[in-house]
């Protein structure tokens, strides 16, 4: 897959139904994984024909992706293990996108470059105190 023109359609965020403030402590698993660098995972999905026209891509398909569970993690001076806080407002960042890239070249088994793909990869925002849980992008590629 060579390097591709990236046709951004929208970068919003996406948050939960509103609730209180919330804390949850991470799990031992979670804590392991946390000063790692975070994983970077491309999904490939192939939809029917009948979806995969733009126009029905980002207004039918699009809307119902846009579903999820936001929040940071954070690590309180006074605690001894960070917690995952959801505070109202919080959100996922999610850019929908479209590229004129071969999707079933991005399938095959051949050996490639990862910087070939790396166009596919969202921004994980993260600072000293806190890093966003998750950032999403949803990129059409054509068949």
């Amino acid at each position: 897959m060579a390097f591709h023109n990236l046709k951004i359609h929208e970068q919003c965020t996406v948050a939960p139904p509103s609730a209180p403030q919330t804390s949850l402590p991470l799990v031992f698993f979670d804590l392991f994984w946390l000063r790692f660098h975070p994983v970077e995972r491309i999904f490939f999905y192939s939809l029917p024909v009948t979806h995969s026209n733009p126009s029905i891509f980002f207004t039918q398909v699009v809307p119902k992706l846009k579903t999820s569970l936001s929040g940071n993690v954070l690590w309180p001076n006074a605690s001894s293990n960070p917690v995952v806080q959801y505070t109202p407002g919080d959100a996922v960042s999610v850019v929908l996108a479209e590229s004129e890239a071969d999707f079933d070249h991005a399938l095959d088994n051949a050996p490639k470059e990862a910087s070939e793909s790396r166009f596919l990869v969202p921004h994980l925002e993260s600072s000293d105190s806190h890093a966003s849980v998750m950032a999403l992008q949803i990129t059409l590629l054509w068949v």
